[in-house]
């Protein structure tokens, strides 16, 4: 099995459009998906290895700005959800349908990342991973 990359990292700010022109302007990065309204929704933004997913905070107070999360890519999820349980780690949750990672886990300190087979955009085999996972759940599998 290859080793794990880290291949986005996810930051919450008060206006997505501002922030990731700073990135695209002064690291070239490339939009890659813009959601929701200008300004205030979420920009994705690559530099053709790295993702950036730029993600839109209110002075509410839901989310801390800044740094909110890292994304690995791994080749083995249940591989890797082993190694977490050996370590004490709660098994990574399915993350919602229509999210760019499968699943959600911390370290031993509570920082958040995000564990995906599939990469920035969900596939076909994402889906049926994360169907039949929401079926075993359902069911009152493990």
């Amino acid at each position: 099995m290859s080793r794990p990359t880290i291949r986005h990292l996810a930051m919450y700010t008060l206006n997505t459009d501002e922030l990731a022109g700073f990135y695209v302007t002064v690291f070239d990065m490339e939009i890659v998906l813009r959601a929701g309204p200008i300004g205030k929704g979420p920009v994705f933004l690559t530099d053709g290895y790295m993702n950036l997913a730029i993600l839109p905070a209110t002075t509410r107070g839901e989310a801390t700005v800044g740094l909110n999360h890292i994304g690995f890519q791994v080749d083995d999820i249940d591989d890797i959800t082993n190694k977490l349980l050996a370590e004490g780690i709660e098994k990574p949750t399915m993350r919602p349908a229509g999210r760019y990672a499968e699943f959600r886990a911390t370290d031993p300190c509570g920082n958040a990342f995000d564990l995906s087979e599939h990469g920035f955009q969900e596939d076909e085999a994402a889906r049926d991973k994360r169907a039949a996972a929401d079926a075993d759940s359902s069911t009152g599998g493990t």
